[in-house]
């Protein structure tokens, strides 16, 4: 991926103006690029579409169209958006749905604004950012969804892509849980290379996002090696 231009891109869709509002104001006046706000899951849609943020900031809960079905819409759309969930719950199975559809992050609300701005660059540059206690939820249930069988569409497989040693590497740390920002300091490494090899995975293994490239990582066992 290119390397970041500028001030980062962000939208902030929520329901409640003066919350919408306070979040906006807080990225701004950090140096960020409010680009666009959206208080429904349609209008964020329509304006996430025109706008073109780097990060989406998304409440899960929204009238006229549920935050997972925005997430996924827009991550099917552009998978180089990276979504940051902000939600009021902390409950796991809005946790894991957000995951699966897409989003990089969740940050439960009781979150500070200077973890909110950290969480924000993080996931601009692809890194996972989970409230406390979420990741490792978020990674036993990657482990239980690869423990369970493949969909019947994979054929065989008769010619498994090529990884680089170097690429195998990088994938397992990340089905180990590791950020970005730890496999470039385990393998001494610069993060934006961390970033290439696991973009060229992606691309060799066809897979849209991190949640898919951990799946087919621990379906392989490579988080056991």
């Amino acid at each position: 991926m290119s390397e970041q231009r500028g001030p980062i891109r962000v939208m902030v869709v929520d329901d409640h103006p003066m919350w919408r509002d306070a979040v906006a104001r807080d990225l701004a006046e950090s140096g960020l690029d409010v680009v666009a706000t959206a208080g429904d899951g349609e209008q964020a849609v329509r304006r996430a579409k025109a706008a073109a943020p780097d990060v989406l900031v998304l409440d899960l809960n929204l009238p006229a169209k549920p935050g997972v079905q925005v997430c996924k819409e827009l991550v099917a759309a552009n998978p180089a958006l990276r979504v940051l969930v902000l939600s009021a719950s902390g409950e796991h199975a809005d946790v894991l749905e957000a995951v699966k559809s897409g989003a990089t992050g969740y940050l439960v609300k009781s979150a500070s604004t200077e973890e909110l701005l950290d969480a924000v660059r993080r996931t601009a540059v692809g890194d996972p950012v989970f409230t406390p206690g979420l990741a490792g939820l978020v990674l036993g249930e990657y482990r239980r969804l690869a423990a369970e069988p493949a969909p019947a569409a994979d054929t065989g497989e008769p010619d498994a892509p090529r990884l680089t040693d170097r690429e195998t590497e990088v994938l397992r740390l990340v089905a180990k849980g590791l950020s970005y920002k730890q496999i470039a300091e385990r393998l001494v490494i610069s993060h934006r290379t961390v970033q290439n090899h696991v973009q060229n995975t992606l691309g060799k293994l066809q897979l849209h996002n991190r949640v898919e490239l951990v799946r087919y990582a621990i379906e392989r066992g490579l988080d056991e090696e």
